[in-house]
């Protein structure tokens, strides 16, 4: 089963420093490893969203209607179950301390 995190930044997300670079390269290292980790990555603050309504579709900025909440990363994983997911995600927000992840099934 594949999952997607995302990693929300929040204002109470603290900056990254050496000591998070050390045990995120070790955490990646691992779950690569294990074959757990598909893809990783960094997301750009702004994006573009496009919408659909009766065959019209309207760009705006955003994706996120609050600058305070951005997804700031992701990472795409394969695991045996949901609860495998949800035990990496807490392994990584122990990590990178306060914050906020959403985890979506990836179909297909």
């Amino acid at each position: 089963m594949r999952y997607l995190m995302t990693s929300i930044s929040t204002e109470t997300t603290p900056a990254p420093d050496e000591k998070l670079f050390a045990d995120m390269a070790a955490f990646v290292q691992e779950l690569t490893a294990a074959g757990q980790l598909l893809a990783t990555g960094g997301l750009a603050p702004a994006g573009t969203v496009l919408t659909s309504r009766d065959g019209e579709i309207t760009t705006v900025d955003g994706p996120f209607t609050e600058a305070k909440e951005v997804a700031a990363g992701f990472a795409l994983i394969e695991v045996g179950s949901e609860a495998e997911a949800i035990e990496l995600c807490r392994r990584f927000r122990r990590m990178v301390g306060d914050g906020k992840s959403v985890i979506q099934q990836v179909f297909g």
